[in-house]
């Protein structure tokens, strides 16, 4: 029987004894120092009463509700019985308090509530009457259940304190670790944009350099100026990222992140390339937000990007239309186009992702008779009166695109 039981803990085995000497002690001291003649022998069923209240709190902690009831039971008869009156009965106040505390409420109550009920129905019945103690005894057994009830409802309120803590630190660093990899995706966005846009000029002008450097060396050297250029470019820009990457505890960068006002500079770089590329602005220009200037002008630099290196094309058209609640940015050429639906690379891709991230929308796809357009439509917030406007025909003048074409 025994080995059926489970080991008791440190806590419970000095609790029992201590409640073992107590009650023990406390009634033999009542029955030596002084007798009453009306007490009942203690032995044998007594002290057997008083073990049975006291050893099962051995498992209180792994057995609660069977350990209540045996507790409280052999505590209860013992003295109706009229045995020696001792501390058995905090026997019973221990399982009490630990049922209620450790959640067993309507066990805990039912137990308290009916230990004093079946005292006061034998003292009733048998005696005639109430005793004082018999009365009062419903006191202190209202104040373990509801100290019990205290010390649980702190513990639960710790715990969930605690968990909430818990959460909260989980949430922040999820939460880094999501900017984290959103910082990721954007730097690799322009990376991309930068190196493939740049590269594309470069290999361009490269082969037009090696192509003429015997017939026509002036425009050979026009090539070769424009790729120095493009390529100082690149660095700056890919050092401008690397830079993000390393100083991460050190102030924001201060160059401006790429916006409208530097579609002129895409479109000559184009031209360079040999594609005639005009831009054209309708609507009223007004300062935008910078995540959509940077959205449409990464959305202008990629579609002119797959212009130079897979269209074939002469002519090309940038247009931005400046609406009520949109901004929308289309780029067409006249290249070959694609056979249905294009495959979506990493251009198209980021382009969607960056048009998603400030709630708008990219459409690319072939046009019929040939060509290709590329169409971002790109939701904007309220314009701000008394701000210099990134696409006013001042800001195109300033990056030396101060005229509208259309090819």
């Amino acid at each position: 029987m025994a080995a059926l039981l489970p080991r008791p803990t440190r806590t419970d085995s000095w609790i029992t004894l201590a409640l073992l000497v107590l009650s023990l002690g406390s009634t033999l001291a009542r029955e030596w120092v002084a007798p009453v003649t009306a007490d009942r022998e203690l032995w044998p069923w007594g002290y057997a009463l008083i073990l049975a209240a006291c050893l099962p709190l051995l498992w209180r902690t792994a057995l609660p509700r069977v350990v209540g009831l045996v507790s409280v039971a052999s505590a209860t008869v013992y003295y109706p019985l009229g045995f020696p009156d001792g501390m058995v009965m905090l026997c019973t106040a221990v399982t009490l308090y630990a049922l209620v505390r450790r959640g067993y409420r309507v066990f805990g109550w039912t137990l308290g509530i009916g230990q004093f009920v079946a005292v006061n129905a034998f003292e009733l019945v048998v005696v005639g009457g109430y005793r004082l103690e018999a009365v009062g005894m419903v006191a202190w057994v209202l104040l373990l259940l509801c100290t019990g009830e205290v010390v649980r409802w702190r513990q639960e309120y710790l715990r969930a304190d605690r968990e909430r803590a818990a959460e909260a630190d989980r949430t922040r660093e999820e939460e880094v670790l999501r900017r984290g990899s959103e910082e990721r995706v954007r730097l690799a966005r322009d990376v991309h944009d930068t190196v493939a846009h740049n590269i594309s000029l470069i290999n361009v002008q490269a082969g037009t350099a090696l192509y003429l450097i015997e017939t026509e060396p002036e425009r050979a050297a026009e090539a070769l100026a424009t790729i120095k250029q493009t390529s100082k470019d690149t660095l700056i820009e890919l050092r401008g990222i690397l830079g993000v990457l390393r100083a991460v505890d050190e102030a924001a960068p201060r160059s401006p992140v790429p916006g409208l006002d530097r579609v002129g500079e895409l479109a000559e770089g184009t031209r360079g390339a040999g594609i005639d590329v005009g831009v054209e602005v309708t609507g009223v220009p007004r300062h935008l937000p910078v995540s959509t200037e940077s959205a449409a002008y990464r959305t202008v630099q990629e579609a002119l990007t797959n212009t130079v290196r897979h269209a074939g094309a002469t002519s090309a058209r940038v247009r931005i239309e400046y609406g009520a609640t949109d901004l929308v940015v289309e780029v067409t050429d006249d290249g070959r186009g694609t056979v249905g639906p294009p495959v979506p690379g990493n251009g198209i891709t980021g382009m969607r992702e960056r048009a998603a991230l400030v709630g708008g929308t990219v459409d690319a796809g072939p046009l019929e008779g040939g060509g290709f357009r590329v169409r971002a439509r790109l939701p904007v917030g309220r314009s701000e009166p008394g701000r210099p406007d990134s696409a006013s025909p001042d800001a195109r003048g300033a990056s030396g695109t101060d005229e509208t074409r259309t090819p």
